[in-house]
């Protein structure tokens, strides 16, 4: 459903708590095991079984027995969440959504459109969750020219029928306010029965959560805290970050929210005022280069003490223009929960060569911001393991990665096979009338090939 009928994020009604006995006993459990165990805890409108049955299909598609994978980067952790098919962390939610949107249909014997805007790697990873499937159209959204090579290959060259690549000229927030424009006109989303697959969807969201409980059971027995170091633009991974520190409780640590230049969420973090820049920054971590986040608003329901008006009122202001601004109470609690890093274009570049020059290991660019800052941090997070997300695998930012260690990154087979193939889109305005127009017409109609 993505954005309810009145506008605002869906959360879950609770959240459960975790005792030690309970996280003993998943100690040992696989990734798929652990993920059908939290899960549940939310899911009651599908069976136990169903539910197994849809996870195990999910994960079968990666390349790693272990899902998302910890490996030791010098002083810290790496966890590795880009072993699925389009080789970012998108997979891990996406590849799950698209068989529970399936199912759903099925069992309402019903067909959605499935609209939804990218940075670069929710739409690939959105694509290949849905690509081909039955009672599902997918019209992804991303900036023309302001996502990767291989990013806009891997979702251009998806050339099934129920696909449609929308090359928006403008940026991601463009892309994001059309989006969330067109789920606000309630009249032309029920005809057309929308559904999200943004980090707006709860699903999505719920479960990215499975990924930090997983990692927190690796290290449980060595150390007494464990901090997560998260590259974030939109709000999304770290929030579900958040909720699994909310069922763990302190043994995960205060949450590392590392931005590129596009610095909003350190700026709120440092500053308590929530503001936006007046425009959007091109970096080399081009899935962070977001103004607005979006999941932000359900952050700012739990800080206000679940008071949905309060969140309305100030989220409207917001859309106005008016800067959110929190109490010295509030920060406080929010800095108990968060630490914030902007790292920049410069130190990204270092932290890809040092790490790799130290350790032979590379890092993506949006990863080497998660790890910049973590290293900035690091002497502030005592007594526990730090873990930092990798999101994406360094190939899909191949220039990048080749400006800092001065040689191209290893290419997977999935990406070296793109190159060359045929590639579909339509270009449009940022104008959201035209955008309902192509979401409207027969699917697989009016799009053009390019070479």
């Amino acid at each position: 459903m993505g954005l309810a009928t009145d506008g605002g994020l869906l959360v879950s009604e609770s959240i459960p708590s975790l005792s030690e006995d309970t996280l003993l006993g998943w100690k040992k459990m696989t990734y798929q095991q652990v993920a059908l165990e939290v899960m549940s805890l939310f899911i009651d409108d599908i069976s136990r079984q169903e539910l197994k049955v849809m996870i195990d299909d999910a994960y079968s598609r990666f390349t790693h027995p272990d899902i998302t994978p910890l490996v030791r980067v010098g002083d810290m952790w790496v966890l590795e969440l880009f072993h699925g098919p389009t080789l970012a962390f998108k997979d891990i939610a996406l590849q799950l959504l698209g068989n529970f949107f399936a199912y759903i249909l099925k069992e309402r014997g019903e067909r959605i459109k499935i609209i939804g805007a990218t940075s670069g790697d929710t739409g690939s990873a959105a694509i290949h969750g849905v690509r081909g499937r039955p009672n599902i159209s997918i019209f992804i959204l991303h900036p023309h020219k302001r996502v990767s090579h291989v990013q806009e290959l891997q979702m251009t060259t998806v050339t099934d029928e129920n696909v449609v690549n929308i090359a928006v000229e403008g940026t991601f927030d463009d892309c994001q306010a059309i989006v969330k424009t067109i789920f606000n006109d309630l009249e032309f989303r029920k005809s057309h029965n929308l559904a999200a697959v943004n980090s707006i969807n709860w699903a999505r969201v719920l479960a990215q959560v499975v990924y930090y409980v997983y990692a927190f059971l690796k290290l449980m027995d060595h150390t007494e805290k464990v901090y997560f170091s998260v590259p974030t633009g939109n709000f999304g991974d770290i929030f579900a970050g958040f909720i699994a520190r909310n069922m763990i409780g302190s043994r995960i640590g205060r949450l590392v929210l590392a931005t590129n230049e596009n610095d909003i969420l350190t700026r709120f973090i440092q500053e308590g005022r929530y503001v936006r820049s007046r425009s959007v920054k091109s970096t080399t971590s081009p899935s962070m280069d977001i103004q607005v986040a979006s999941n932000f608003e359900r952050y700012l329901y739990y800080l206000f003490d679940k008071d949905s008006q309060k969140v309305r009122e100030k989220m409207e202001a917001f859309d106005r223009g008016v800067d959110i601004e929190v109490t010295p109470e509030q920060l406080r609690k929010t800095r108990e929960e968060f630490e914030s890093v902007s790292v920049d274009r410069g130190l990204t570049s270092e932290t890809i060569k040092s790490t790799y020059i130290k350790y032979g290991y590379l890092l993506d660019p949006h990863t080497a911001v998660g790890f910049a800052a973590a290293q900035k941090l690091y002497e502030r997070l005592t007594g526990g393991e730090i873990i930092c997300l990798a999101t994406a695998h360094p190939a899909k930012f191949p220039e990048t990665v080749q400006d800092a260690i001065s040689a191209l990154p290893p290419v997977p087979v999935s990406i070296k096979k793109l190159e060359g193939m045929p590639q579909k889109l339509v270009v449009s305005q940022a104008d959201v009338n035209e955008i309902k127009l192509i979401v409207s017409r027969e699917i697989g109609k009016g799009e053009r090939s390019i070479a």
